[in-house]
């Protein structure tokens, strides 16, 4: 654990900021440029907008399916603790995505406590189970319910929807890579599971690699973040070569380092010759482009996100996990931790990922709570 708290700021960071993003961006996802900005002045939506009932700045799916993610990977890691035996990280996210979705379909929560088929303590988390503008496609690829060992090569659609690389950030936090491409590859495999066209994961393997550098750099080596998306192309420009599609994802990555150096005043000017965020790579334009812009200021990279006429809380959760792993939970400015939606949860999932599993199957080592969670898949009572 003591070997490990080191990246806890930043892992964090990560979590917390894409669902500080997707928070503020939430709340005007489907709006057009001149609707936010008659709404909320010249500098756009820069502050949480609360729900009136519960006076929390509220999440979306976004943050839903990334907590999900996370859950998926812990599990995993447990069984291979206690058993000796681990798939990829895609067959227990799969699983947990099912309970994600059931979180979407029923209305009373008792109904999963009935349900024997568990594989996710957050089904215990009421908060989760409001629907939230969740995606179409997601949904229907869930619905379908078939599991894959190659989600990529299974191709279940033809999607290129953001659905897929705005939940793959706990993949590029979970621990340090042996083999960062396979992680890459991995993360394009979760992005898969619900979007098949190649624009549609590849994105996700940039951001898995990006965020992997930034939390856990390469031992002597000190890079900067433009230096780490340079690398994270060549790595796709690699893994991917062949596709007919990749050009598409290297020119939207070139074109987002060119305006982020471009020196011009607005920056909404420079996200829409990037697009609007709806589809993966554009999506990872956007927030390539606004934390390379400010990779100093948290809120000024997620407020750049969020005003567009565009899929703001996805650019903004996006954003929010790049600049909260480069800046750590530490480097948010206060505002932002206030009345977010549990808060307490992405936290407690955030420091899970840090520390790790530390049960045995030997005995030697317990942690009841975490038995708890990732074993019998239920929420602790405190």
């Amino acid at each position: 654990m003591m070997r490990n708290e080191k990246q806890q700021d930043a892992i964090r960071g990560c979590l917390y900021g894409g669902a500080v993003g997707d928070a503020l961006g939430y709340e005007v996802e489907f709006w057009d440029e001149e609707q936010i900005f008659e709404a909320y002045g010249p500098d756009g939506i820069t502050a949480y907008e609360k729900d009136r009932g519960s006076g929390k700045a509220l999440i979306s799916d976004d943050t839903q399916m990334s907590l999900f993610t996370a859950n998926g990977i812990l599990v995993g890691d447990t069984e291979a603790a206690l058993r000796g035996s681990h798939g990829w990280p895609r067959e227990y996210v799969m699983k947990a995505y099912k309970d994600w979705l059931k979180t979407q379909e029923l209305e009373e929560q008792q109904e999963y406590r009935a349900d024997g088929a568990r594989h996710s303590w957050l089904l215990d988390v009421p908060e989760l189970h409001a629907r939230r503008a969740p995606g179409r496609t997601c949904l229907s690829a869930l619905e379908d319910g078939e599991e894959y060992e190659d989600y990529v090569r299974a191709k279940r659609n033809c999607s290129k929807g953001c659905g897929g690389i705005m939940r793959v950030a706990p993949l590029g936090v979970w621990r340090p890579a042996e083999d960062v491409r396979a992680l890459d590859m991995e993360g394009a495999q979760l992005a898969a599971i619900t979007h098949g066209h190649s624009l549609g994961y590849m994105p996700a393997a940039v951001l898995v690699h990006l965020l992997q550098r930034i939390v856990f750099p390469p031992e002597g080596k000190s890079l900067s973040l433009k230096e780490i998306v340079l690398e994270a192309r060549d790595a796709a420009a690699d893994l991917f070569a062949g596709d007919p599609h990749l050009a598409g994802l290297l020119d939207i990555i070139d074109r987002a380092v060119g305006l982020s150096e471009n020196g011009a005043p607005d920056d909404l000017d420079n996200i829409r010759r990037l697009g609007e965020g709806w589809v993966a790579e554009e999506t990872l334009g956007i927030a390539l482009y606004c934390a390379l812009r400010h990779p100093t200021d948290f809120s000024a990279g997620v407020v750049a996100a969020v005003n567009h006429s565009g899929d703001s809380d996805s650019t903004g959760a996006v954003t929010g996990n790049i600049l909260g792993a480069l800046l750590g939970y530490g480097g948010i400015e206060e505002k932002w931790k206030e009345d977010l939606e549990i808060s307490d949860v992405i936290l407690e999932i955030a420091d899970d990922l840090c520390h790790g599993c530390r049960v045995s199957a030997s005995g030697r080592c317990a942690d009841p709570e975490w038995e708890e969670k990732y074993v019998a898949m239920r929420r602790p009572r405190r």
